[in-house]
């Protein structure tokens, strides 16, 4: 058999189109516009091409963006402070920091500090809380973007046996509070798990976010399996490899994405719906 190959690309295209037409209501009624506030320390190359590609987005749908661009000098008071003036700005509905931060500044302060009603990566206490709650408010960008590809598929998970690699705060953990919510039985492996490949075994839905190329083999992966790999490694040459061997690994699952094209581009997609949602909320 060969796997159905989950088009993330396509999907994310398709979700920003109804975000450009929902916004596009929300200008007819003379409502306000979102506005995402972008906060980026320093000058990581990488961080600089994400950011961009965010506000990139921000602007195709109709999302006001505004940019904040601070020198890696930059100290944690002065970021709390200006995190502060977002909070209580009118026209700011979502507040993104892009991580990593510095190593002279607290993430974990940093990621506290923010409204959790303007919190739209989903990373402050309150709103994983509220997730692990069954009560989500804005949820973490890169599981919700997992389970909208799923939920795009129209794949049934309730009694699937899910098994997560990787434990983040940002992906592993949030993404299994959102199969468990899905009506899954939960595996979560980490560095310690004893036996990886017996885990994967089990797995009738899969989900890797470790960031090793091609580290889970593909003999491991039970037939039929769902398969998402959220991993991803840029080699030497350039080239990105995922977590999972995807050419052998397709011939074996029911469902997989591939890496570029799989989930990485829900997870911006899913950072416009919550600045959308942030402003259909805010008080």
């Amino acid at each position: 058999m060969t796997a159905n190959i989950i088009d993330g690309k396509a999907i994310a295209q398709h979700v920003r189109r109804e975000l450009k037409q929902r916004l596009q209501e929300r200008h007819t009624k003379g409502l306000i516009t979102p506005g995402l506030a972008v906060i980026l320390v320093g000058e990581d190359v990488a961080s600089q091409i994400y950011v961009r590609n965010k506000r990139d987005a921000c602007r195709e749908v109709g999302i006001n963006s505004f940019a904040y661009d601070l020198p890696n000098s930059t100290t944690e008071t002065e970021l709390l402070t200006l995190i502060q003036k977002m909070n209580v700005d009118p026209k700011v509905h979502g507040i993104l920091i892009q991580l990593p931060l510095p190593h002279s500044i607290n993430t974990a302060h940093i990621i506290e500090s923010i409204d959790p009603k303007k919190d739209v990566d989903g990373f402050h206490p309150t709103n994983l809380g509220l997730l692990a709650q069954g009560r989500p408010f804005l949820r973490p960008c890169t599981p919700y973007g997992v389970m909208c590809l799923l939920n795009y598929e129209k794949i049934s998970l309730k009694g699937l046996n899910a098994v997560i690699v990787g434990t983040s705060n940002i992906v592993g953990k949030p993404m299994a509070l959102e199969l468990l919510n899905a009506g899954c039985t939960i595996t979560l492996c980490h560095s310690a798990t004893r036996d990886l490949q017996h885990h994967i075994q089990q797995a009738d839905i899969l989900v890797s976010a470790i960031g090793k190329a091609e580290v889970i083999q593909s003999i491991w992966i039970k037939p039929s399996a769902i398969v998402i790999d959220i991993g991803i490694t840029r080699a030497p040459s350039g080239k990105l490899h995922g977590d999972i061997e995807f050419s052998t690994a397709k011939e074996i699952a029911a469902y997989i994405t591939p890496v570029p094209g799989g989930v990485g581009p829900m997870t911006v997609a899913m950072l416009l719906e919550n600045t959308l949602f942030a402003a259909e909320n805010a008080s």
